[in-house]
């Protein structure tokens, strides 16, 4: 099935692919060209989440949707880390397209504090950890309610990854080369 593009103006959402620069934790772009696909299951649940965030007087912020197997495998090599990423030979939630990475702006336009940045591997991350300041915790609850109740599953090591249930089972894995234009270069 076809991936489906994800866009600021289509879907009022902002984009910051993170690795399609290098500020993410590899120092280096590992996209070459920053583009946000979602699996249809995928983009009508993230429809959904976008209007409860509406209704709150907030947007979303994307720092990943899609990600090429190709891409899994140049993060897994530069940090073979289970605990916050999968490995390619079992495949990421990213690369069936029906995971994303976000996280919530308000009202001013400026990101919620979730008490750590995007891809901070660290136990910080963990979604209910109570070390991180109390308005972090509340901001990390509210996202996981709005995605949650658009049809979303979490990822308990990181407050930002939310992905389809069932993922695996579910949705198998996709390369660059199913894409219109490749992210990979």
């Amino acid at each position: 099935m076809a991936l489906l593009p994800v866009t600021a103006t289509s879907h009022d959402v902002e984009i910051d692919l993170k690795y399609a620069t290098s500020d993410n934790f590899t120092g280096e772009p590992v996209y070459a060209r920053a583009a946000c696909w979602l699996h249809p299951d995928a983009l009508a649940a993230f429809e959904k989440a976008i209007v409860l965030a509406k209704a709150q007087g907030l947007r979303f912020r994307v720092f990943d949707a899609f990600r090429p197997q190709e891409a899994q495998r140049k993060l897994w090599a530069h940090t073979p880390d289970p605990d916050f990423l999968a490995d390619p030979a079992k495949g990421s939630a990213h690369s069936r397209g029906v995971a994303i990475d976000l996280t919530l702006i308000g009202p001013d336009g400026k990101d919620l504090d979730m008490g750590t940045a995007f891809d901070a591997f660290t136990p910080l991350s963990h979604h209910g950890n109570t070390e991180v300041p109390r308005e972090a915790q509340a901001n990390r609850f509210l996202l996981l309610g709005l995605m949650s109740a658009a049809g979303w599953d979490f990822y308990g090591n990181e407050w930002w990854h939310y992905q389809l249930f069932q993922a695996r089972a579910r949705y198998p894995l996709i390369s660059d080369t199913a894409l219109p234009e490749r992210m990979m270069g």
